[in-house]
């Protein structure tokens, strides 16, 4: 049984948002298939252009790190 809509849910919603032509779940797969969001700090983020360049300078940093642990490990 669907309770009745009071009108009074979501008061900051504009009147004029219309999610009339809304798709459940439209995005819920891609979703599932794994996101990871990560949010950079201003300082850093002003260095990185893209996020391809970020994850190139991270690949760079684990191929080094993996290296020095590497020296240390033998």
């Amino acid at each position: 049984m669907k309770k009745e809509f009071d009108g009074e849910r979501y008061p900051d919603l504009l009147d004029d948002n219309d999610f009339s032509q809304g798709v459940r779940g439209k995005s819920a797969k891609r979703f599932a298939q794994g996101s990871n969001i990560v949010v950079l700090s201003p300082d850093v983020a002003a260095i990185f252009p893209d996020s391809a360049s970020v994850d190139k300078a991270l690949r760079l940093l684990v191929e080094v790190a993996g290296r020095s642990i590497m020296k240390f490990a033998a």
